[in-house]
């Protein structure tokens, strides 16, 4: 099999087994077992757990934006582009929040300590992933405080999700990013 082949199985089995029993609970030698092969092949590939964690958390950091990039360039106007990013970015964090989540299943203090080092890691790179989007969303717009409005509206949508998930009550969220779009707009405008 090619290699990128056997790279992709490994991903796919890590993040399911990462999924069902949490980042602590899998080894190496689960992995190995669930693409059929034996724990010094995921070594060809991968030094150890955290590499291959590591692995799949780009790959899933990738797809989000990829999916989020997919939605907003089908829309033709900056106001539609940023309101799909917006509701689709929020739709992505409702629907993979549960595999997040399911990571830490299993965890003590220490390795809960260990695992938010990990997750801040990632959560800088899907911040500069969506930096990069959005700027290039509002590449028209030369406000000097462009990086401003960007983090205000990334961070806003971060609360916007939030708040929504301590109900679970998404009902009002698409006319919170409308309102929110319309306030980013009149502050590019400015």
């Amino acid at each position: 099999m090619p290699e990128d082949i056997i790279q992709q199985q490994i991903l796919q089995a890590a993040l399911q087994l990462f999924q069902k029993h949490g980042y602590q609970k899998v080894t190496m030698d689960d992995v190995a077992k669930a693409i059929g092969k034996g724990r010094s092949s995921l070594y060809y590939y991968y030094k150890n757990k955290d590499e291959v964690f590591d692995a799949v958390m780009s790959a899933q950091v990738d797809e989000i934006i990829g999916e989020i990039t997919r939605v907003v360039d089908r829309e033709q106007t900056v106001e539609g582009k940023l309101r799909a990013y917006g509701v689709t970015k929020i739709k992505i964090g409702r629907k993979r929040g549960s595999f997040f989540d399911a990571l830490e299943t299993g965890m003590n203090a220490d390795e809960i300590s260990v695992y938010t080092q990990r997750k801040r890691v990632i959560q800088k790179k899907i911040r500069k992933d969506e930096a990069t989007l959005l700027n290039r969303i509002l590449a028209a717009y030369d406000s000097v405080e462009k990086e401003t409005v960007i983090f205000v509206f990334t961070s806003s949508l971060r609360g916007i999700r939030r708040e929504f998930s301590l109900d679970n009550s998404y009902a009002r969220m698409e006319p919170a990013i409308d309102m929110l779009v319309r306030m980013t707009m009149l502050a590019l405008k400015g």
